[in-house]
Parts: C-alpha cells; structure tokens; sequence
C-alpha cells in the first residue's frame, strides 16, 4: 500500500529556485573565470560587459583574449572596440597581431587603420597580417606574372627586331595608402607597360642589350606605385633575350599581301581583255554573216539585171571571163607565193 505524500506548493518553489540559482551559479563561474583571467593579465573586463557580450552572440572569451594579448603588448584598447570589430566581420586575433607587429617593427599604425586593412583584404586571398609583414619585409613580384602564363614581356625596338625580357621588383606595403588602391595586378602591368614603351623607344635591339639598367632607371622615373597600396623599391631586369625579326615577317607579309593585290588585278585585267576578245569574235561573225548575205544578193542581183534588160548575154559571159581570168591569175600569184617560201 502507497503511502500519498503531500507536496506543497512552498516546497515547489524551493525545488525551481534552487535550480535557477544552480543555473545562475554555473553561468556565473565561467563568466568568472573569464574575468578572473583577464584581471590577473591585466586587462580588466567587468562580469556585466561579459554578459552583455554572451546576450549579443559575441564570444566573449576571444574579445577577452585578443585584449589581453594587446594589453602584454602596451596596447591599451577598449573591449568595446573588439566587439565591435568582431560584429563587422572582421578577424579580432589577427588584426590585435598585426597592430602588435607593426608597432615593434616601428611602424606608425592605429587600431582603427588595422581593423579597416583587415576588412578590405576579407575574402581576398590576402590579410593585414601578410599587408604588416610586406610593410615590415618587402616582398619580390615577378613581371610578367607566372600564373599569366607568359614567361617574358616582349617588345620590339625601332629596327624590328623583338626583345624579351623578366623582370623583378621589390615592393613593400604602404600602409596609410592600403585600403581603396589598387595591388599587384596594377603594379605588374605598369610595369610590362614601360618595359615594352622601352624597348619600342630604342632605335636598335643592340642598346637594350647594352643597357638593361635604362629600363629600370625608365620604369621607375614614370611613379608607376601612384594610387596602389605598394611602394616600389626597385626594378631589376632579370633576364632579357633578343627574339623573332618581326619586322622582317612584317614587310614579307606586306609583301605577299602586294602579291596578292597584284595577282587580282591581272586576273580583273585578262578578264576584261578576254571579254573584248569575244566582243571582236562576235563583231567578226557578225561582219561575215553580213558578207555572204551581200554575196548571196549578187546572183539575183544579176539575174533582175538580165530579167530586166539592163544586162545582155554577152555582158554577162564577159563578166565571167573576167573573174575567171582573176581567180586564175590569183591561183598563179598564190603558187609563185609557195614556191618563193620553199626555196627559201
């Protein structure tokens, strides 16, 4: 048999406010920790910031890191400006590095600009961390770029003659000028820009070979770092090798498209002759057919005469004597003719 047991409604609330508290004394501990732990770094955070942060969504123990991490640096910053450098999206650990790198290496750079490189390189590929360390170590660029798939800039001088060069240059970051001006990409198409204005600018391919340091002296004086976020320390031309006689293939291209030019205006030409040729064929024909139809007009020419009485027998039989004795004088004349060329 079950003995009921009597709840009441004081005994309830016990149970619940003894959870709460149990609840409110776990979230109090990690908090605690949190806060004892930046207290003993030296960068004191209060509990109710710490709450607000975890109200927010933001992970209060990283904002607490990343402030103790500039606090053992000498760099006092609000825990208010990481939360809010978090919320834009930016990466709180690494922009508290870079400041801290970029104040040893004796570079003048505030939190404020850190946080706006960060953001501007954000899916980029690249990041203040890599933007401090160029500013710090200057990086190589080769021109042309490898991934481009060109080995060499070409230009071609004042004699025709092709020439290919690779060169290099060593930048560093300019900080103040980072964020809205152009990169690499810009620097390295400056550059293939006044190298190939070089080589066309040479009268002969023989002084770019002589003189490879005029295109670097030529590259630098243009300010091609104007509007990017590097400064340009040098320009060194790596390698430089004479190429194809473009101006020899240039003139024999000229010369076949000539060629050509020539050949169509023969063929417009033998045409319009062979055209008149049979023009003239035609006439001929034409003049022929009008010869026996005034050949074949004789004979009743000749016969309406007789008919008519205007021409006797006798006139008649004179007129043919008369061509008989010419075709045979003609026949005659047309064998002494023969007989000359064969003794000859």
């Amino acid at each position: 048999m079950q003995i009921p047991i009597a709840i009441t409604f004081p005994q309830i609330a016990l149970v619940v406010g003894g959870i709460f508290l149990l609840v409110v004394f776990i979230l109090i501990i990690s908090f605690f920790n949190v806060w004892l732990k930046a207290w003993l770094s030296g960068a004191p955070v209060n509990i109710a910031t710490l709450i607000a942060m975890r109200l927010r969504g933001v992970p209060y123990s990283l904002i607490v890191d990343a402030r103790i991490t500039a606090a053992k640096a000498g760099v006092d910053i609000p825990s208010d400006e990481f939360e809010q450098h978090y919320l834009a999206g930016g990466d709180v650990i690494q922009t508290t590095q870079a400041l801290i790198n970029s104040m040893k290496a004796g570079i003048s750079i505030d939190w404020n600009r850190a946080c706006a490189i960060d953001l501007a390189t954000k899916g980029s590929g690249k990041s203040v961390m890599e933007a401090v360390r160029t500013s710090i170590n200057p990086k190589v660029i080769d021109v042309p770029n490898p991934e481009s798939g060109r080995n060499t800039i070409d230009g071609v001088a004042k004699d025709g003659i092709q020439v290919k060069a690779r060169a290099r240059i060593t930048v560093r970051s300019d900080l103040d000028h980072y964020v809205g001006s152009a990169q690499e990409e810009t620097i390295i198409a400056r550059v293939g820009e006044g190298i190939v204005t070089t080589i066309g600018s040479a009268d002969t391919y023989k002084w770019v070979l002589e003189n490879p340091d005029s295109i670097s002296k030529n590259v630098l004086q243009r300010g091609l770092d104007t509007g990017t976020a590097f400064e340009i320390l040098s320009i060194d031309i790596a390698d430089i090798d004479v190429g194809q006689n473009i101006g020899a293939q240039l003139q024999e291209a000229q010369a076949e498209a000539n060629k050509k030019i020539a050949q169509a205006q023969a063929e417009i030409r033998r045409a319009a002759a062979v055209a008149v040729e049979q023009e003239m064929s035609a006439r001929v024909e034409e003049m022929q057919a009008k010869l026996v139809e005034a050949q074949a007009q004789v004979p009743m020419a000749i016969a309406e005469a007789l008919r008519s009485g205007n021409m006797g027998v006798m006139d008649y039989y004179r007129m043919m004597n008369i061509q008989s004795d010419t075709e045979m004088r003609n026949s005659i004349g047309k064998e002494d003719e023969d007989g000359d060329d064969g003794t000859t």
